[in-house]
């Protein structure tokens, strides 16, 4: 997961990916923060392991199709890849 944190921050740092909250917070928040419809919480390590474990391609191949309850794209429809991943690394960090 530290190897998935730092692509992200170099991204972040490129200015490749706009902040994270911004598109969590419209895109994501809605589910991830009370776990809707089975959605791995925000900073819950745990809940998102398995999922990490997965592959990050495997999780944005989830991400664009849809997957259970979440909606094709989760709602961001004009998130690129690497905000997609970025996104992903900000919730599956655990909370402090």
């Amino acid at each position: 997961m530290k190897k998935l944190l730092a692509v992200s921050l170099v991204l972040f740092a490129a200015g490749a990916v706009a902040q994270p909250m911004d598109k969590y917070n419209k895109s994501c928040a809605v589910c991830h923060n009370a776990g809707v419809a089975g959605a791995p919480k925000t900073g819950d390590a745990e809940a998102w392991a398995p999922k990490l474990e997965k592959g990050m391609e495997a999780l944005l191949q989830s991400v664009k199709n849809g997957l259970n309850a979440m909606p094709p794209k989760g709602m961001c429809f004009d998130c690129s890849d690497a905000e997609y991943q970025a996104l992903i690394t900000y919730m599956a960090e655990p909370a402090e």
